[in-house]
């Protein structure tokens, strides 16, 4: 099998990659199917002079008329969301349900994007003195990069680039070098929805090409997901070169079963959580927080019944509902974590960490995992480790488990299945975590919200997408004007 070549796009041009390239996998077969060159400070440098050259144009063009590309990206990506399915699970391995899924989650915020011209509407007051009227403009930052990563290929790229350039900035966009060519097509879209060449361009790499954004002096902005230390760095490395910076991190997220949930209907939730994706997602519950040891031993064996009967295998095949992990390198970093859990003393009620595929026995699969009697000192409970493992935490009482989510480092999401409305209206004002689900296990705000964790989970004041979205990608402009009598020109 031929292997593929995913180069740069700058200035609307394919630029050929550098000399040092990248494996890109199909994790469904473990084979290397394709290779992307990674950018050096030569090849940003070129990104950025096309980005800051159409910058100029295209931040004087109306509101309305970047609306209208908007509005016919959007309908491309409608037309071609199959295809775009089927590039997310070749390279990524999630199966083409959950890749169309999180396709349309992006979509969503391109749709909220297409409103930009009432996004940007201003505040204007008259008189506000003798003769003096104020009002304010939002103004677009110049350029501005996004550093994406390999879970979410379509998604997040999408929360990103569309918003950027509504708001009359343009884009550096880095994609994770795991899948790039997702984002290379969506980019490609772009442009034949009327985005000029400039106003998006795509480099590929790793921390070489970051650090070379992180530096870069016409950088105006960055948004970054990732994993929390790098979140960090990035954080502080772009906030020292003087840009704004949001960077969104990793997470642990918990959901407390009440003892007067329905036990099966948290139990099925919880499993599409949190084996969902492989576990993939930084919005997956990892750790199951049950109120009691009836609720726990009544949770782990429901949830062992949903582990054991999860259909796994290629993405691409029908009534596949969990894929394989994304390279080979991350398959080892968590299936470590089994060893670990149970040198902790954990329980591992459910181990799929041997599963083999038989029609696939290079692909990295791994089957889903649960540790029951996880304990808050336990690795495995601390650190996120981003597969098919599933924690359950026993405690006493409601209070023991706002305690323990509290005294996390991470507060991305958490959610709570109860029946009760006050213990659900308790757990969402005393709570310490940026997104909250009740009765709902993925609790991701639509478009129109904003997106956002909070401690280690982020690394800015500002959301993502929404309003908040319209915030990071603008800069506040107030006027207050004055224009004497003495100065009128009467009559014509």
């Amino acid at each position: 099998m031929s292997i593929y070549e995913v180069s740069h796009l700058i200035n609307g041009k394919l630029v050929k990659a550098g000399a040092r390239k990248l494996d890109i996998y199909n994790p469904a077969t473990g084979a290397v199917i394709g290779q992307v060159g990674v950018a050096d400070n030569k090849t940003v440098d070129q990104a950025v002079a096309a980005a800051k050259a159409a910058f100029v144009t295209w931040s004087t063009t109306t509101a309305i008329q970047r609306a209208k590309i908007i509005f016919r990206f959007k309908a491309l990506l409608d037309k071609n969301i199959e295809d775009l399915a089927k590039i997310v699970t070749r390279e990524h391995g999630k199966t083409l349900s959950e890749a169309k899924g999180s396709i349309l989650r992006g979509i969503d915020v391109v749709d909220y994007t297409c409103g930009i011209p009432n996004h940007l509407k201003s505040s204007y007051a008259d008189n506000v003195a003798t003769g003096v009227d104020c009002y304010s403009l939002y103004q677009p930052l110049g350029v501005c990069a996004g550093i994406t990563p390999f879970n979410f290929p379509a998604m997040i790229p999408l929360w990103m680039f569309p918003m950027a350039i509504a708001c009359g900035n343009t884009f550096i966009l880095k994609p994770s070098e795991k899948d790039p060519s997702c984002a290379m097509r969506l980019v490609e879209l772009a442009k034949e929805a009327g985005v000029p060449d400039g106003v998006v361009n795509v480099v590929h790499g790793d921390k070489e090409t970051v650090d070379a954004i992180l530096a870069h002096p016409d950088i105006n902005a960055i948004s970054f997901v990732g994993s929390s230390n790098v979140a960090e760095y990035v954080h502080k490395s772009g906030t020292a070169n003087n840009k704004r910076v949001q960077a969104f991190g990793g997470a642990k997220n918990h959901c407390i079963v009440m003892p007067d949930a329905d036990i099966d209907e948290a139990a099925v939730a919880l499993a599409a959580s949190a084996y969902g994706c492989a576990g993939e997602r930084c919005m997956a519950i990892s750790v199951a927080v049950a109120i009691g040891d009836d609720v726990a031993n009544k949770l782990v064996e429901k949830l062992t019944s949903e582990a054991k009967k999860i259909k796994i295998g290629a993405g691409d095949l029908a009534d596949i509902e969990m894929g394989p992990l994304i390279t080979p390198q991350h398959f080892e970093r968590v299936q470590s974590y089994i060893s670990l859990g149970k040198k902790e003393g954990a329980m591992l009620v459910v181990d799929g960490s041997q599963y083999k595929h038989k029609d696939a026995p290079n692909g990295f699969f791994m089957g889903a995992c649960l540790f029951d009697y996880v304990k808050p000192s336990m690795r495995i409970y601390r650190e996120e480790i981003f597969g098919p493992i599933l924690c359950v935490v026993r405690v006493n009482d409601f209070d023991a488990a706002l305690q323990l989510i509290n005294s996390h480092e991470y507060a991305n999401g958490t959610a709570i299945f109860t029946r009760d409305g006050y213990a659900a209206r308790t757990f969402a004002e005393k709570i310490h975590v940026g997104m909250v689900g009740i009765n709902v296990p993925i609790p991701v705000p639509v478009a129109y919200q904003s997106f956002g964790g909070w401690k280690r989970s982020i690394f800015s004041d500002i959301g993502m997408y929404g309003n908040e979205g319209v915030r990071f990608y603008t800069k506040l402009k107030t006027i207050t004007q004055r224009w004497s009598q003495g100065e009128h020109r009467w009559p014509f």
